[in-house]
């Protein structure tokens, strides 16, 4: 079931990792996405946000980790990260 985001933002904030620095020079972005959003929501976003036409859009989920800190017991949160493409010679600026 996909859901309209069309009045809210699909995308929190772009991922700068030093993985996502080395898919940058082949034209790939990293994004960090709503749960709910979807790739067709991701691309009209990014379109209409940084004014570029993504070719494909790649979504994965990462789950939160179990983690002990101090004899206590926690979870880390889990992301959703959202891999653009985007044509040669077209580029987004952060």
């Amino acid at each position: 079931m996909s859901l309209n985001l069309k009045n809210q933002n699909a995308i929190i904030r772009p991922r700068v990792t030093e993985k996502g620095s080395l898919v940058n020079s082949a034209n790939v972005y990293t994004f960090e996405v709503t749960t709910e959003a979807t790739k067709k929501d991701i691309a009209r976003e990014v379109n209409q946000v940084y004014k570029v036409k993504p070719i494909k859009v790649n979504i994965t989920k990462n789950p939160g980790k179990q983690v002990m800190h101090k004899g206590m017991v926690g979870r880390t949160r889990g992301v959703k990260k959202a891999y653009v493409y985007l044509k040669e010679g077209d580029k987004i600026e952060f």
